[in-house]
C-alpha cells in the first residue's frame, strides 16, 4: 500500500513535464519518505531549458508581417527588373520588326496571362464566400481538401512569376540573336504547364487537378447528368474563348517550327489569322454549353434548358459570319454577310445579357433593385446596396456588347485591343460568379428549409395520431 505508485490527477504539483513525457512521483514519499529532489530538481532545470529555448526561437523568427512586407518588396523588385529588360530588349530591334515581333510574342503569352488572371479573380471569389454565409464548398460538392482562397493566391502568385519571366527571357534572348533559345521559351512554358496538370503523383495538389481534369472531361462529352460545377466551368470557359483561339495558334506554329519567325504574317502560312481553326476553336465553348443544355433538357424535361440552349447557340453566326469576310468577295461581304452578321452581334448580346439578370442572378428583371425593405431578397453578400446592382447590370450589358468584337476574327487587328477587351471579359465573368453562386446558395437553402420544414410537419402529424390512438 504505502510506497506504491498510484495515478495522480493532472492538475497534481506532482506531475511536471519533461520535454513531453510525465513525470510521476511516489505519493508515499508525503507519509514520511522524502521525495527524491535530484529528480525534481532536474525536472525544473528541463523546464526552466525549454521555456528559454522557445524564447529565444521566436525572438530569432522575424514577424509575419515583416515577411510579408519583404515578399512585396521581391516582387515589386522583380516586377521592375522584368519590364527594365523587357523594354531594353524591345527598343533594341528595327522600327519594322518591333511590330510584328510584340504581336507574335503576345500570341505566345497573352493566353497564360489571361489565365492568371482569372486564377487571382477566382481567388478573390473564394474569399469574399469564405467571409459570407455562402457555402461554396458543399455547392461544387468539394471535399475536404479543395484548395482554400490562400491556395489559390499561392498557385496565381506563382503564375505571375513564371509566365512573365519567361516573356522576358524571350524578348531578351530574340533581341541578342540567340533565336533558338528565344524559341524555346514558349515551348518549355507550355510543356511545363501541361505536365503539372496530368502529372500523375501526389504532388501539386494532386486531389484539384483531378477534379478539374474530370470537370472538363464532363464538359467535353456529356453523357452524364449535369451538375452545376459543371456547367459553371463552362460558363466560365465561354468567357476563355479567346485564349483557346491564341492557343490553337500557338501550338500550330510550335509543331510546324515557326516560333520566332515573321512567317505567319503571310496570307498562306499554316498558321496565319485567316485559318479555319480560328473560328472553330471559338465556337467550342458554346457548343460544349449548348450539349450541356440539351442533356438536361434531356434528364430534366424543362423547357428553360431549351431557352438557354438557344442562347448558346447565337454565338455561332456572330463567330461563322465573321470568319466569312476572309473567304468571300469584299462587295458580297459588305452587302450581305455584314448585316447578318451585325444582326446576330446584337441579338446573341441582348438575350445573353436578359438571360444573366434574370435566370443566372434571378433578379426578375430589375425590381430586385427596388424591394430592399424585405430582407429575404436581399443578397447576402452586398446587403441590398443598391448602386453595387445598377453597377454590375449596367457594366455587364456594356461588356456584353463589347465581347462580340472579340469573338470577330475580321476586326482583330490591334493585338492590345482585343487583349483589353479580352481581359474585360474575364472581368465581368468575375463579378457575374458572386450572383450566379450565391443564386444557387438560396436555392439550396430554400430547398433545405422547405425539406426541414415537410420533415418536421410529418412528426408532428405522427406524434398527433399516436396521442389520438392512446386517448
Amino acid at each position: 500500500m504505502f510506497g506504491s505508485t498510484v495515478t495522480v490527477p493532472n492538475n497534481s504539483p506532482h506531475l511536471r513535464k519533461s520535454g513531453s513525457r510525465p513525470v510521476v512521483s511516489d505519493l508515499g514519499d508525503e507519509l514520511g519518505n522524502g521525495v527524491d529532489e535530484g529528480v525534481l530538481h532536474s525536472v525544473e532545470m528541463n523546464d526552466i531549458w525549454n521555456a528559454s529555448t522557445t524564447i529565444s526561437t521566436a525572438a530569432i523568427m522575424p514577424s509575419p508581417t515583416f515577411l510579408w512586407r519583404f515578399k512585396v518588396l521581391l516582387f515589386f523588385i522583380w516586377g521592375f527588373i522584368c519590364c527594365k529588360i523587357g523594354w531594353d530588349s524591345v527598343m533594341r530591334m528595327s522600327v519594322e520588326l518591333r511590330d510584328r515581333f510584340l504581336y507574335e510574342a503576345f500570341l505566345y503569352y497573352n493566353p497564360l496571362l489571361l489565365v492568371t488572371m482569372m486564377v487571382w479573380l477566382w481567388g478573390i471569389n473564394l474569399w469574399v464566400f469564405s467571409q459570407s454565409t455562402v457555402n461554396y464548398a458543399k455547392i461544387f460538392d468539394l471535399d475536404q481538401n479543395h484548395l482554400t482562397h490562400r491556395e489559390i493566391s499561392k498557385c496565381a502568385t506563382w503564375m505571375t512569376i513564371v509566365v512573365p519571366t519567361s516573356m522576358t527571357a524571350y524578348l531578351y534572348l530574340y533581341s541578342h540573336g540567340e533565336v533558338s533559345l528565344a524559341a524555346s521559351q514558349p515551348v518549355l512554358l507550355y510543356c511545363a504547364v501541361a505536365m503539372i496538370l496530368i502529372f500523375p503523383f501526389d504532388i501539386f495538389y494532386l486531389s484539384s487537378r483531378y477534379y478539374f481534369l474530370r470537370t472538363l472531361w464532363r464538359i467535353v462529352l456529356p453523357l452524364q447528368a449535369i451538375t452545376f460545377s459543371d456547367f459553371f466551368v463552362a460558363d466560365i470557359l465561354t468567357s476563355m474563348a479567346k485564349v483557346f483561339s491564341d492557343l490553337e495558334r500557338s501550338a500550330c506554329r510550335m509543331v510546324h517550327r515557326q516560333v520566332a519567325t515573321i512567317a505567319w504574317f503571310e496570307a498562306d502560312s499554316v498558321c496565319g489569322s485567316h485559318s479555319v481553326a480560328i473560328p472553330l476553336v471559338l465556337v467550342l465553348p458554346y457548343l460544349f454549353r449548348l450539349f450541356q443544355c440539351l442533356r438536361q433538357y434531356k434528364d430534366m424535361k424543362e423547357k428553360t434548358s431549351l431557352f438557354n440552349a438557344f442562347k448558346y447557340s447565337t454565338a455561332v453566326p456572330v463567330i461563322f459570319l465573321s470568319a466569312l469576310k476572309y473567304h468571300v468577295l469584299p462587295e458580297k461581304w459588305t452587302n450581305f454577310y455584314r448585316p447578318l452578321w451585325l444582326l446576330s452581334s446584337v441579338l446573341n448580346s441582348l438575350y445573353s445579357f436578359y438571360w444573366d439578370v434574370t435566370r443566372d442572378w434571378d433578379l426578375s428583371g430589375f425590381t430586385r433593385i427596388f424591394k430592399f425593405n424585405k430582407p429575404h431578397l436581399c443578397t447576402y453578400l452586398l446587403y441590398g446596396r443598391k448602386w453595387v446592382y445598377f453597377w454590375v447590370i449596367g457594366s455587364n450589358l456594356i461588356l456584353r456588347c463589347t465581347w462580340t468584337y472579340k469573338l470577330s476574327a475580321h476586326l482583330r487587328h490591334n493585338y492590345l485591343t482585343v487583349f483589353t477587351i479580352a481581359a474585360l471579359e474575364i472581368l465581368r465573368r468575375f463579378q457575374w460568379v458572386f450572383f450566379r453562386v450565391e443564386n444557387e446558395w438560396i436555392k439550396m437553402s430554400s430547398k433545405s428549409n422547405i425539406q426541414l420544414s415537410s420533415t418536421e410537419t410529418s412528426s408532428e402529424e405522427a406524434e398527433l395520431l399516436s396521442n389520438d390512438h392512446n386517448v
